[in-house]
């Protein structure tokens, strides 16, 4: 009888291990699988969208900076947009640093 048990290996033992570490790895490709459909995904489209939109920036274009700040755009070097935000007053931004183009500029105080 000793030997039956023996055999059959011991109790939370190495003889059954095999199967749960396949279930194990199973499940986490499965966590994976949700995380990549439901977080990375959906991120990467919206971030190729947003770089596919800043190289479309052209002269005359209202714009809304990451900070906040509307301007009309007056020139668009390779990394860099000339914003006017006031008459007679512009700054130069990022071309990174634009966070959308507007329908129309602000109306004036």
């Amino acid at each position: 009888m000793i030997n039956l048990a023996y055999a059959m290996g011991a109790p939370g033992g190495g003889g059954g291990s095999q199967g749960g570490d396949i279930q194990f790895i199973i499940m986490m490709a499965i966590v994976f699988l949700i995380f990549y459909f439901l977080l990375i995904r959906p991120q990467q489209k919206k971030q190729k969208e947003l770089r596919e939109m800043i190289n479309k920036v052209k002269h005359g274009d209202v714009v809304v900076t990451t900070g906040g700040i509307y301007g009309k755009v007056m020139s668009v070097a390779e990394n860099f947009v000339t914003l006017e935000i006031a008459d007679k007053v512009r700054i130069k931004v990022l071309k990174s640093h634009i966070g959308a183009i507007a329908e129309k500029a602000p109306e004036k105080d």
